[in-house]
């Protein structure tokens, strides 16, 4: 069991003392020049009853999104297959709700299904989950659920009302007793403190059994959301997090998510360096943009690393 003040003086060690250590505990656990690409597809957009304050798919912020209804099954299926051919082995769905009505959830399992069929690993996010949703999605072949904790407990409040943070909780608690992986984790750059940070960590880490898939998002400033003027965090803080969940989740994937576009190689690189394995490969996440196919591949290709 992690404590707060062993993950902070991970963050005070030298840089390179962290980046080290960190490279030790991946090496020892997967192959170093290896990264999980994931595919993310939005297929029900904005719209959302919640308040968290970076989302510009909450209904009570002035954004650019429209909301859109629940995508048509084939056009997931197609989106699936070219996400396939261009060398994704996981695909993610993505539903803007608090929760999951029983109507939707059926479109929704018919979905995991279909994508499972091509031999993809699946993965949705559909919010919070009632008594009996995830036994329905492990039994539609639903390999990850995400949902995750944003950042600790006592930051919380100051980015979300309309929920708790125990109410994140509770939905892991449900995916983890029907057998389906979990994939949790972080928004950094909210204005959290290096301690929050940690913070969010430990609570990751010590977890019954941590997730098997660790999202690092890096904010992306949202004009007309709350969060919308935030200045960026510094660079090597958020390296230093990605080190820390490496260090202590060593057989977690951890995923190097949104803010990417705005990453330039040299930090990309870093961040592989200090421990990343995972990363959404194509030009769109939810509501905001991604790197494009070619420019990761040539990344791969400078770096040396392969896809798996």
């Amino acid at each position: 069991m992690w404590t707060v003040a062993e993950v902070l003086a991970l963050y005070d060690l030298p840089f390179m003392d962290l980046i080290w250590r960190a490279q030790q505990v991946h090496r020892q656990h997967f192959d170093a020049n290896a990264i999980q690409r994931s595919t993310l597809l939005s297929v029900k957009t904005g719209g959302c009853s919640e308040d968290c304050s970076y989302c510009s798919q909450s209904a009570r912020y002035d954004t650019d999104v429209e909301r859109q209804r629940l995508m048509p099954l084939e056009e997931v299926v197609a989106a699936a297959q070219a996400a396939k051919a261009k060398g994704a082995s996981r695909f993610c769905m993505g539903a803007a709700w608090r929760g999951p009505k029983e109507g939707d959830l059926e479109k929704v399992l018919e979905m995991v299904r279909e994508v499972k069929a091509l031999g993809m690993q699946t993965c949705v996010t559909l919010g919070m989950l009632k008594d009996g949703q995830a036994e329905k999605l492990k039994a539609a072949g639903l390999d990850y659920y995400n949902h995750n904790l944003d950042t600790d407990a006592e930051f919380y409040g100051q980015v979300i009302k309309s929920h708790t943070h125990a109410d994140r909780l509770e939905t892991l608690e449900k995916v983890r007793a029907a057998g389906i992986s979990v994939c949790s984790g972080g928004i950094i750059g909210m204005g959290e403190s290096r301690r929050n940070r940690a913070a969010m960590i430990v609570q990751l880490a010590n977890l019954p059994k941590p997730p098997e898939s660790v999202p690092i998002n890096h904010l992306v400033p949202i004009p007309g959301t709350p969060f919308g003027d935030l200045p960026p965090l510094d660079p090597f803080e958020f390296v230093r997090t990605i080190a820390a969940a490496r260090i202590t989740m060593p057989t977690s994937y951890v995923r190097l998510s949104a803010g990417r576009q705005e990453m330039s190689e040299e930090l990309q690189a870093l961040c592989f360096l200090a421990g990343a394995n995972s990363m959404f490969y194509g030009e769109q996440l939810l509501t905001t943009g991604n790197p494009d196919v070619s420019r990761d591949d040539a990344l791969f290709d400078k770096l040396g690393l392969r896809p798996i």
